[in-house]
């Protein structure tokens, strides 16, 4: 676990609901992906320009970035691509406007990572802040899990 400060940042996808049925975060995906062509000179790029981040964000329904409801299982989910703050979605695509926080980052390498994770921050005493989200890291392939424990704009 370690502790990554992240400002506010600009994300384009593809964006769905848990009422959309099960599977619906595989099927944003595949659309995502099909169509990245449309959105890959929007992504914000490393050094080498690599996109610096592929995200799948989670958002309760009223777009305010706080957990899913109903012990995790209602909300909303983007899969999208990390942009520059002035880039603008394409038919079909939506922006999410991600506020900063400070998260705990933490690899996903074991179906239990959630739960042990949120476990482990109760331990802690550290609640969270808002709705975990997913990262891969394009340039080394790992996926995290990000848990926020403080908003940074509060």
């Amino acid at each position: 676990m370690e502790r990554w400060l992240k400002p506010a940042f600009t994300l384009i996808g593809m964006e769905g609901s848990t009422a959309d049925g099960p599977g619906f975060i595989q099927r944003l995906w595949e659309s995502a992906n099909s169509r990245f062509g449309e959105v890959a000179h929007l992504a914000k790029k490393d050094e080498n320009g690599c996109p610096v981040g592929v995200w799948g964000a989670m958002s309760d329904f009223t777009r305010s970035f706080r957990p899913w409801e109903n012990g995790f299982t209602q909300g909303l989910y983007l899969a999208g691509v990390e942009c520059g703050e002035d880039a603008r979605p394409p038919e079909g695509w939506t922006r999410w406007d991600m506020p900063g926080f400070v998260y705990i980052r933490v690899e996903n390498d074991a179906p239990d990572v959630f739960p042990r994770t949120l476990e482990q921050l109760a331990k802690q005493g550290l609640p969270l802040a808002g709705a975990v989200h997913d990262l891969t890291d394009p340039t080394t392939g790992k996926n995290y899990m990000c848990f926020p424990i403080q908003r940074l704009d509060e």
